[in-house]
């Protein structure tokens, strides 16, 4: 009987630990920065997703966001289309990667808010567990 109420205390004491464990951690936002009127990816933009790529793989059941912006520009469709194109550049060498397109969200949010500087207005954001 006593041996019978220990292992109760211990399965107890291990479910209630399961049960407080904390969430797995949100990996850190990554910003990938593009030259002017460009979506191509410099090598110092590949090194970003890569690490980016890691840190999703390490987070298997984390959803993935990219999200693009531009500078604003006078006219909202190209701006749109830019933004969206560098999304697309950096979602692709995710997959390529490893990280399975189903988990990638993309979206193009055209002009990034006026108050960005200019080179942080032509980005792209990977939150990964966002």
């Amino acid at each position: 009987m006593r041996r019978r109420a220990v292992l109760s205390v211990l399965s107890l004491a291990a479910l209630g630990a399961c049960a407080t464990a904390a969430p797995p951690a949100q990996a850190p936002l990554r910003f990938v920065f593009f030259e002017d009127d460009s979506a191509a990816l410099g090598e110092a933009a590949r090194a970003v997703v890569t690490g980016a790529a890691r840190d999703a793989l390490a987070n298997p059941s984390a959803p993935v966001r990219v999200l693009g912006y531009v500078a604003p520009e006078p006219g909202e469709s190209p701006v749109v289309a830019l933004s969206r194109a560098r999304a697309e550049v950096v979602a692709n060498e995710l997959v390529r990667a490893g990280v399975p397109r189903e988990r990638i969200r993309v979206e193009g949010r055209g002009a990034a808010e006026p108050g960005d500087q200019q080179v942080a207005r032509r980005r792209v954001e990977i939150r990964i567990g966002a």
